[in-house]
């Protein structure tokens, strides 16, 4: 296997932060596309030709956010984009016929929105932010958003939120090194903190910047400054008979691979998870069905170095029959490949 670049997009004039392909599309002649959002103030969707198979910037949505754009995720319907921003604020955009309007800013937080994220249903939005918070948002007719819960449990910057693929359990990981697992303990909208993935019981020991779950949700992957990447597992996902949750166990860890900060680690469908850093470089690994007793489990299948001129900020793989990996980089750049 090999990282063979498509097509390097250019545009932001500013660092790209992060990137989501709307999940909506790539399938059945519908052309693959995606947002990217950087420190230039904007948020650009790009769009697939379906003959020529390049891409090219559609939209730019401008003028609403005031400083760098953090974080963008669209909603599993394709419908919506929510967009975290530095200036404390996340933005709702809604797609009409192409046409990008944003219904609806959601204030609350002190300071930068760092990350932003739509559980599996599209019916609760998370938001997380350096001011130590994370925010559970509901859902409501006509594009209305309800804060349910503020969830107080870093001791530090939150750097992502993500749900669960299948299950309403929100995962958060902080500057103060730890993931955190949240779940509603019953209808009452009380969340709480129901397990903390960290030191002394194999976390990592420096910030934790992301993490992404195999498709099965079974197993997740977190990326950290201390250089490595951690694998955990559960038994059952979700809650058990007795009402409680399967604890997350840490798998193993990968060291080695990268020698500055991991910035973004994304799982895909086909059980490849990427790996991008602050080394200009990215990372393969897969499943070793060789692995000896007491290994690692996973082993690197493709090494790519200089993927960019400069910082690997995020990477993240495409839906549809033909996974498209794309990184976004502090070069003010994205590549597909």
């Amino acid at each position: 296997m090999e990282l063979k670049e498509i097509q390097r997009l250019e545009g932001h004039t500013d660092r790209v932060w992060s990137l989501d392909w709307n999940p909506a599309t790539g399938h059945a002649g519908i052309p693959l596309v995606f947002a990217s959002c950087s420190g230039d103030k904007t948020v650009r969707i790009w769009e697939q030709n379906l003959s020529s198979g390049l891409w090219a910037c559609k939209t730019v949505l401008e003028e609403t956010h005031t400083r760098t754009v953090r974080s963008c995720a669209w909603s599993p319907s394709g419908k919506l984009l929510a967009t975290g921003s530095f200036d404390a604020t996340t933005a709702i955009w809604e797609n009409v016929g192409g046409d990008f309007e944003c219904v609806s800013t959601l204030e609350g937080h002190e300071n930068e929105v760092k990350s932003v994220c739509w559980n599996a249903s599209g019916t609760l939005l998370a938001t997380c932010s350096r001011d130590k918070s994370v925010w559970i948002w509901e859902v409501l007719p006509g594009n209305e958003f309800e804060c349910v819960s503020v969830l107080q449990g870093h001791a530090q910057d939150v750097k992502m939120v993500k749900w669960h693929p299948t299950e309403d359990i929100l995962f958060s990981c902080s500057y103060d090194n730890n993931v955190k697992v949240w779940a509603d303990e019953g209808d009452s909208d009380d969340w709480q903190c129901v397990q903390t993935l960290g030191e002394p019981n194999n976390g990592h020991t420096s910030t934790v910047w992301a993490l992404s779950f195999n498709p099965s949700g079974d197993k997740m992957v977190t990326c950290s400054d201390d250089l490595t990447l951690k694998v955990w597992e559960t038994e059952n996902i979700g809650r058990q008979s007795d009402g409680g949750y399967a604890p997350w166990r840490h798998l193993c860890t990968l060291t080695g691979y990268h020698d500055r900060t991991i910035f973004s680690v994304h799982w895909s469908r086909e059980g490849i998870f990427a790996s991008g850093a602050a080394d200009d470089a990215i990372r393969l690994f897969v499943d070793d069905n060789e692995s000896q007793a007491g290994g690692p489990l996973y082993k690197l299948l493709l090494k790519k170095e200089k993927a960019h001129d400069m910082d690997v900020n995020s990477v993240q793989w495409s839906p549809g029959e033909k996974p498209v990996l794309a990184s976004a980089s502090d070069d003010g750049t994205i590549k597909n490949q």
